[in-house]
């Protein structure tokens, strides 16, 4: 009866340790804001040193098998820019209109700016997984180059219309504010036909606390980054009835 009984605690052993092995680690949110975005900024550092841009303007990850890109230069190494707020954009040469038009991306402007564009827009969140730091849980806001293969005017998180905005749902509960902030450094094209092929203009990259940190938000994407990749067909005073 002994032998039995030890038998089966010796079983039991083995299968708990092995399930310690198979078990996968899981990412706690930090409580602490500040450990968010630190976070936020290595994830988005290792990001930019782990991409590139191609011959069309898209992000693209660099292959460990695939000897093609190695002539590319990482997103780190494109002169990104960082904001004061932590955003961050990427101009790349040779695809900007030149003189193109200013947009204005203050939404509460009588002169703000309309515009359509060719855009991938992708969320992630930056993780610490026994210490390997990375932005993971990527998902699609909207992609209109791959899916639905059209321009879009006025996407919701860059401006949404006044008759939608209320006191329990303003502006901040929809538009990505570092986006918009982005935005004020690249000009647009103007009336290109929404057949053109694109070639993206750069980069905005969002870290949470440039858009909408830990708030409630139309999107549900608490503590989530932005990547912005895009090139604008069109801009414009924005008309009253597209207000």
């Amino acid at each position: 009866m002994k032998k039995i009984f030890l038998y089966i605690l010796a079983g039991s052993l083995c299968f708990s340790a092995c399930k310690k092995d198979d078990e996968v680690e899981t990412f706690i949110e930090p409580e602490n804001i500040a450990v968010r975005n630190t976070l936020d900024e290595q994830a988005i550092q290792k990001f930019m040193d782990n991409n590139y841009l191609d011959t069309k303007g898209n992000i693209k990850a660099f292959s460990s098998t695939d000897a093609t890109d190695d002539n590319y230069k990482k997103l780190s190494e494109l002169n990104p820019v960082k904001l004061p707020s932590g955003v961050i954009y990427i101009k790349r040469d040779g695809a900007q209109p030149n003189p193109g038009v200013a947009i204005n991306t203050d939404s509460n402007s009588a002169t703000a700016s309309l515009i359509k564009t060719m855009m991938r827009a992708t969320y992630y969140r930056a993780t610490d997984i026994d210490g390997n730091v990375n932005l993971t849980s990527g998902g699609v806001l909207l992609n209109t180059i791959d899916i639905e293969a059209s321009p879009i005017t006025d996407p919701k998180f860059y401006y949404i219309k006044k008759d939608i905005v209320t006191d329990a749902k303003p502006r901040s509960y929809y538009e990505i504010e570092g986006l918009q902030e982005g935005l004020k450094y690249f000009n647009g094209f103007q009336n290109l036909p929404n057949e053109t092929l694109p070639n993206l203009q750069g980069v905005i990259i969002v870290p949470s606390k440039a858009a909408f940190a830990r708030d409630s938000n139309y999107y549900n994407l608490q503590n989530a980054t932005f990547v912005f990749n895009f090139q604008i067909y069109h801009t414009e005073t924005r008309p009253v009835s597209q207000q």
